[in-house]
């Protein structure tokens, strides 16, 4: 299962059945499930913990220095789920001090040439397409799909099953169930087909409508509407988990279009 023109590390540790083509680099202190399969021309860096029946195509590079002028060399990893899919040239930088780790969930799949930067957490059943480029210290929720060529700010928090258009330049935080496109970045309404084929019902899915109808449709801001909602709407677990979103942003959230749309973060 392991080819001989590999390289492993001893300490190295290797589930029996991973399989290794050749040409492919382990260091030490790493960690690989069973069922996993690594191709051809791969580096795995020190602190890689890779969880069972993952798929690493040729020319990633897993657990490399984060490039950020604060490390100093601390023990860090990076975490790869179970089920998990890494495609050709992706690159996935472990953590800081801050978080300790970067983290990818289960069942995700990260398209050619995607970078994840230091201290990401990436949730479970993500899709990362072409050349998405994430950076340092962002958050994804579970179920999130970004399109190609999306480039994210650090620190940006992006909630659950939203999907974002491709070619978006994030600056803000996404809130959960919502569609983002257009430039500048924008609401685009919620994401009603993602979340059909995930089972939500049509009621609940009219909910979260409704939802994004008093934030972004009513003239409040947004002090304003989520006021409105926790005193005028159903408590349910999607409206808390919109509200307090919001309610911990650093960053803010994107805007709703409008044609004299202006996003201060490219003001400059």
């Amino acid at each position: 299962m392991i080819h001989s023109f590999t390289s492993i590390h001893p300490d190295a540790r290797l589930a029996p059945d991973v399989r290794v083509d050749p040409f492919t680099m382990i260091h030490k202190n790493v960690e690989i499930g069973a069922g996993t399969w690594i191709g051809s021309n791969v580096t795995i860096m020190e602190g890689a913990r890779i969880g069972k029946n993952c798929r690493i195509f040729p020319g990633a590079v897993v657990s490399a220095d984060p490039q950020d002028l604060k490390f100093d060399g601390e023990e860090t990893t990076v975490q790869i789920g179970d089920n998990t899919t890494i495609r050709e040239f992706v690159t996935i930088h472990r953590g800081t001090r801050d978080r300790w780790t970067t983290r990818v969930g289960r069942n995700c799949m990260i398209l050619a040439y995607s970078h994840i930067a230091h201290d990401c957490i990436i949730g479970d059943n993500c899709i990362l397409s072409n050349n998405s480029q994430v950076a340092g210290h962002v958050v994804l929720g579970d179920w999130v799909i970004l399109g190609g060529m999306c480039a994210i700010h650090q620190f940006v928090r992006v909630g659950s099953h939203v999907f974002l258009g491709g070619g978006s330049l994030v600056g803000k935080d996404i809130p959960p169930y919502i569609k983002a496109a257009r430039m500048p970045l924008s609401y685009s309404g919620v994401n009603s087909v993602g979340l059909k084929r995930r089972g939500f019902t049509i009621d609940k899915i009219n909910h979260i409508l409704d939802i994004y109808r008093v934030i972004y449709n009513k003239g409040m801001n947004t002090s304003q509407a989520l006021e409105f909602l926790e005193e005028e709407f159903p408590a349910s677990d999607e409206r808390d988990e919109i509200v307090a979103f919001i309610r911990e942003s650093g960053r803010g959230i994107i805007k709703r279009y409008s044609k004299t749309s202006f996003d201060e973060d490219y003001a400059d």
